[in-house]
C-alpha cells in the first residue's frame, strides 16, 4: 500500500515521503495513529495544501519534546517486583510498567512512547528509550528491585542486589567442596602412613565418597535455581504474549473505527 507520511517514521521515511508499506501495518498502525494518509490523488493535494501548517506544528512539537527531554534525561523509576534468589523476576516488567512509573514521577508519557524490545526479567538497572517525538528520544533507567531499600543500594552500586543468603550459601558450598577435595587428596597421599594395613584403601574410598556427595549436593542446588529461573521465564513469556494479544486487539479496534469513518466519508 502506498502512503504519504505526515511525520518522520523511524526506518521508513520523513514527513511528506510517499512510501510503500504492508497493508496491515498501514491499517493497524500508520493510519489510525495519524502518521500517514493513503496516497490517493485527493490526499496528495490535501498534503500539499497543509504542508506548511504540518511543518510548523512539527517544529513546535519537537521544541516541546526537546524541553521535556532535557528534564527527563537521566531519570530513574523504581519498580518493585518479587524475584528468585538468583535475581530472576517472578513475571516481568514491560513498557506499560515503565510508562506508569514515569507518569508517577511527574512526566506525561504513554505506553506507546516507551521503547522496550523485550520485557525485563532480571533485577538491576536497565536502560530504556522513550520516544517523545519522531525526532526526539531520551534514555531513562528502570531500577527493578525487591524493595525500595534494595533499589537505593542498586542506584549507588550500579548492580543488582542478590539474596545475601544465596551468596553465602554458594560461598559455603564452594568452600566445603574445596576443603573436602583437599582432604581427600591428602588422605590419598598419606594413607599408608596414617592408617594400618588394610584400612588405607577404605579411608580413601570414604573420603572420595563424601567429596562426591558434596559435589552432587552443589549440583542439585544449581539445578534447583535453574528450574526456578526457567519457571519464571515461562511466566514472563506468557505475560508478554498476553500483553501482545491485548495490543493487537486494541490496534484492530482502532483500525476498524478508522475504516468505518472512511466508509462514512
Amino acid at each position: 500500500m502506498q502512503v504519504i507520511l505526515l511525520e518522520r517514521v523511524e526506518k521508513l521515511g520523513q514527513m511528506g515521503d510517499e512510501v510503500s508499506v504492508k497493508p496491515g501495518y498501514a491499517r493497524n498502525y500508520l493510519l489510525p495513529r495519524g502518521k500517514a494518509l493513503r496516497a490517493t490523488a485527493d490526499n496528495k493535494a490535501r498534503f500539499e495544501t497543509e504542508k506548511a501548517q504540518l511543518e510548523a506544528q512539527n517544529l513546535e512539537q519537537r521544541s516541546e519534546a526537546e524541553a521535556v527531554a532535557a528534564k527527563m534525561e537521566g531519570a530513574s523509576v523504581i519498580l518493585v517486583r518479587q524475584a528468585g534468589e538468583s535475581g530472576q523476576l517472578y513475571g516481568s516488567v514491560n513498557a506499560r510498567d515503565v510508562g506508569e512509573g514515569l507518569v508517577e514521577a511527574g512526566f506525561t508519557v504513554s505506553r506507546n512512547q516507551v521503547r522496550l524490545d523485550r520485557p525485563i526479567k532480571m533485577l538491576g538497572l536497565h536502560d530504556v528509550a522513550v520516544s517523545l517525538h519522531p525526532e526526539v528520544s531520551v534514555t531513562v533507567t528502570a531500577n527493578v528491585a525487591r524493595s525500595i531499600d534494595e533499589a537505593e543500594v542498586q542506584a549507588e552500586t550500579g548492580k543488582a542486589v542478590l539474596s545475601q543468603a544465596e551468596e553465602e550459601a554458594r560461598a559455603e558450598a564452594e568452600e566445603a567442596e574445596a576443603a573436602l577435595a583437599a582432604a581427600a587428596e591428602a588422605v590419598a597421599e598419606h594413607a599408608e602412613e596414617i592408617f594400618e594395613d588394610g584400612a588405607a584403601d577404605e579411608a580413601v574410598a570414604e573420603a572420595e565418597t563424601v567429596t562426591e556427595e558434596v559435589h552432587e549436593a552443589a549440583v542439585a542446588k544449581e539445578e534447583e535455581i535453574a528450574a526456578r529461573e526457567a519457571a519464571a521465564e515461562a511466566a514472563a513469556a506468557a505475560e508478554a504474549a498476553e500483553e501482545a494479544g491485548e495490543e493487537t486487539a486494541e490496534d484492530a479496534g482502532e483500525a476498524s473505527e478508522d475504516d468505518a469513518e472512511e466508509k462514512t466519508e
